[in-house]
């Protein structure tokens, strides 16, 4: 039995807060360095240069840029310097 002072949820937690896209937006627009670790235990590295919302474009200098699909990354940190 519930007590008098429970707190029930009258709404749900939104589908999106958008902060993947501000984050991103930032990481582009800051041309902040970035390490990706994917799913196999693969570390890429580079810039993010695009997203939508199945993929990463990572630019590489010096080598070639990928297309990473967002279901195969584990994680995704800043590089630092």
């Amino acid at each position: 039995m519930a007590s008098k002072g429970a707190h029930t949820a009258k709404s749900k937690a939104p589908d999106t807060t958008y902060e993947e896209v501000k984050y991103l937006r930032h990481l582009i627009d800051q041309k902040i360095p970035v390490v990706i670790k994917l799913t196999d235990d693969e570390e890429v590295g580079g810039f993010v240069e695009f997203y939508d919302v199945g993929f990463l474009r990572l630019t590489r200098p010096g080598e070639t840029n990928l297309f990473v699909y967002k279901h195969d990354i584990k994680y995704l940190y800043e590089k630092g310097e």
